[in-house]
């Protein structure tokens, strides 16, 4: 079987990977190192990552703001564990001018800046300083916002939408009078995110808390959805964090109480990324390039006529557009269908094979046969191929494809989440019970997967050592399930006693 890629999973997955982004029109390197240009397919794809989320954090409350690109420097000099967090990855403004000397363009040194500004790396210390302006009485809370944005984080090793010097998010934060409220904020959010990788990108996740060591810098408490890849490794594809009173201490976000008294607001952040697509890739491309879940598709059908300079050329161009018109006019998934008509002047065998690599949903071709038929030939993208190799186009009545075309969007979406859902909950071994176990697990095999193992939650210099070790073999703690059985055992990095559970993989 020849597939559309010029090199497979298997041959080298790093490559395909690369492979998929460039046959798929998705991205392009931007000539700036870490930076890439988007290109329409795949900002159509993060359009309806943004479409559908927005939505989702919209019905909880939350209302959509912005906050400028530059941060002065002494709002990060407020938070110390935080500005650590960030302080190799921040890009810095010193001068706000040019001039030139000896022909070229060199920063005017009557131009430097009172104080530096950092190009935001993400925005709890400004949004905190607006919530000091915004919050006076417990009337006041809770404040919900959030906003779409981009960030920056200069990255030593770059992958396109994995780990980017620039790239795309939203990020929430909030403020609320409690503990108890700020938590409940925390994993309403972890689940929003959970039900939006799980139901609209046919990603299965694990959601659980981040252990010490993984925590956003200045939280008292992360929490994660944890994505597997086809290669075995983990992905992190959303965060939330209770922050508790550590950035309105620093910024100074103080309210009165009911009874009168002064209190600190207890805070929350939350962001999901571009980062989100290259998840997408890796858990749903094949040798042919990208398969899109239908409700994050910029186009769930495209129509292919198969021209041939001829009379009856019209003809099917004017079939197609009708049956695109049919199509646009039905709902799927509580949203008009999304039906495009390619009528680039290109062979149809090229455009078939662009939309297979783009992984549109599903791919109709029409011909003058198909016209006098009143047919067409359907290409589902989740079920390429026959028993035999052969490309399994389907001859279908076109008023039967029309009648049935919602049912089969849903079950693509069904079906990609279904194959990804088996590899997940067949890819975490639950059986490992020491270290020398767990190093073998990952010797094993190039793509072994995830440990679920016992974990008795150290801190400080005994969590040191387990995080150095862990590092040594390329591995990382992941997050702590929301759902893992119990601990009934002992913790297999330090033999004392286990009071949960605890991923163990390697990452992206």
């Amino acid at each position: 079987m020849k597939h559309a890629l010029s090199v497979t999973r298997e041959q080298d997955f790093s490559a395909w990977y690369q492979a998929v982004i460039t046959e798929a029109d998705l991205a392009e390197e931007s000539g700036v190192r870490g930076c890439m240009v988007i290109r329409p397919w795949g900002y159509g794809i993060w359009e309806r990552i943004q479409t559908l989320l927005d939505a989702q954090i919209k019905a909880t409350g939350h209302e959509n703001c912005y906050f400028p690109l530059f941060i002065p420097l002494s709002y990060f000099g407020k938070e110390a564990e935080h500005v650590d967090g960030f302080a190799k990855e921040m890009a810095v403004v010193t001068h706000h001018r040019l001039i030139q000397k000896d022909g070229k363009l060199v920063p005017d040194p009557q131009a430097k800046l009172e104080e530096p500004l950092v190009v935001r790396p993400t925005s709890e210390t400004v949004i905190g300083a607006a919530f000091s302006r915004w919050v006076q009485s417990w009337r006041d809370l809770p404040v919900l916002i959030n906003q779409w944005a981009n960030v920056v984080r200069w990255e030593m090793r770059t992958r396109m939408f994995l780990r980017t010097t620039e790239f795309l998010w939203q990020e929430g934060h909030t403020a609320h009078a409690t503990v108890e409220e700020a938590m409940e904020e925390t994993m309403k959010m972890l689940e929003v995110y959970r039900s939006f990788a799980e139901d609209c990108v046919a990603m299965p996740v694990v959601a659980g808390e981040k252990p010490e060591n993984e925590r956003f810098p200045g939280a008292v408490a992360t929490y994660s959805i944890e994505a597997i890849m086809q290669d075995g490794k983990a992905l992190q594809a959303g965060t939330s964090h209770f922050l508790g009173t550590t950035f309105s201490q620093a910024q100074n976000i103080k309210f009165q109480n009911a009874e009168g008294q002064q209190e600190l607001a207890q805070t929350t952040s939350w962001g999901m990324s571009t980062r989100m697509i290259g998840g997408l890739i890796m858990v749903h491309g094949d040798d042919d390039g990208l398969r899109v879940p239908p409700r994050v598709a910029p186009y769930q059908v495209v129509v292919v006529p198969m021209l041939r300079d001829t009379d009856e050329d019209a003809a099917i161009v004017d079939y197609c557009a009708d049956l695109v018109s049919q199509l646009n006019a039905l709902d799927v998934f509580r949203e008009p269908v999304r039906a495009l008509l390619d009528r680039r002047a290109a062979k149809a065998a090229t455009k078939r094979w662009g939309w297979v690599k783009k992984g549109a949903p599903i791919v109709i071709e029409v011909g003058g046969r198909d016209v006098a038929g009143g047919n067409v030939s359907v290409i589902r993208r989740d079920r390429l191929y026959r028993a035999d190799g052969k490309l399994d186009s389907q001859i279908v009545a076109r008023d039967d494809f029309v009648a049935g075309a919602t049912a089969m969007l849903t079950e693509i979406q069904a079906s990609l989440f279904a194959d990804a859902k088996s590899r997940l909950d067949g890819s975490i071994d639950r059986s490992i019970t020491d270290i020398e176990a767990l190093k073998a697990y990952f010797a094993a095999s190039a793509k072994p997967g995830w440990a679920l193992v016992q974990w008795a939650k150290p801190t400080g210099e005994a969590l040191e050592k387990v995080v150095q070790w862990l590092k040594g073999e390329k591995l990382t703690l992941r997050n702590v399930p929301n759902d893992a059985d119990p601990a009934d055992g002992t913790c297999i990095f330090t033999g004392e006693k286990a009071v949960e559970r605890v991923l163990v993989g390697r990452s992206y």
